[in-house]
């Protein structure tokens, strides 16, 4: 992923500046009176009636439901907000040059991400590229996965010892306690299931020529060092189907539209 794909991501991640601290709003609800009506009872408003639509939106996207206790709630914590903000204003803290520009940066992210995802819904990924998508990735990962230990080391030497003691008949779970990979020495070198494609080139050509129940009897070199490979079974790739990844396969494409998109308006205006 692109470092600009990584920006956009975190301008369309939930600002947890547009939400209440988690401490206001439950001291809010917890001193919420018990309401008598959809209404919150009346006492004094000191926010205007779009926050409280907004605030009130929110909540209930969330998955919270519209109720009395809710709508009490919301406008308790607008009242809140709305106090310590005079507080605020009368220690000057709005006129602090930091926090004025942290503000601003703000301002600035929530218009960003209205705009990004404004963009990205006249911009939606037909089925066909997702479609091609899915292909791609389902020959990547193969028709088999492979249930494989293997034991790590520096020299290549260290593994030719270890291959002619498992010649020898000795076990490979204790060998492995020689390995550097410390993830999986403690488990006699076990690596689960995987499919090819979640290991470097080397490593995976050489634990797909292995039969069930071998293990290699050169060692194989990766840019981690030297391995010897065991493949303990074998079975058939339990690929997700279309539907199940379609939210991520759609999340991907979408990061390299935008990623188009924004090296496009930058090279649009200079940059």
């Amino acid at each position: 992923m692109s470092q600009i794909i990584r920006l956009f991501t975190a301008l369309l991640a939930t600002s947890a500046l547009l939400l209440a601290p988690a401490a206001l709003a439950q001291d809010a609800k917890a001193k919420a009176p018990p309401a008598k009506s959809d209404a919150p009872a009346k006492t004094k408003d000191l926010y205007s009636p779009a926050f409280f639509d907004f605030m009130l939106k929110q909540r209930t996207a969330q998955g919270q439901p519209d109720t009395p206790e809710l709508r009490t709630a919301v406008h308790d914590e607008l009242n809140t907000r709305e106090l310590l903000v005079r507080e605020a204003k009368k220690q000057g803290l709005d006129k602090n040059p930091t926090l004025k520009t942290e503000m601003d940066l703000t301002a600035q992210t929530v218009l960003v991400r209205a705009y990004m995802a404004d963009y990205l819904k006249a911009h939606p990924v037909p089925d066909d590229v997702l479609h091609k998508e899915y292909d791609s990735i389902k020959g990547q990962i193969g028709d088999k996965e492979y249930k494989v230990r293997h034991i790590l080391v520096e020299k290549e030497d260290e593994a030719k010892d270890i291959i002619a003691a498992l010649q020898k008949g000795e076990k490979f779970e204790k060998l492995a306690e020689r390995s550097k990979d410390t993830g999986s020495k403690a488990n006699g070198g076990d690596l689960d299931w995987n499919a090819p494609a979640n290991f470097v080139k080397p490593f995976a050509d050489a634990m797909v020529a292995l039969p069930k129940g071998k293990f290699t009897t050169t060692p194989v070199k990766s840019q981690f060092g030297w391995h010897v490979i065991e493949v303990d079974d074998i079975r058939d790739a339990k690929v997700p189907t279309f539907e199940e990844v379609k939210p991520q396969l759609t999340q991907r494409m979408q990061g390299q539209i935008v990623d188009k998109y924004l090296r496009d308006l930058r090279a649009k205006n200079g940059f």
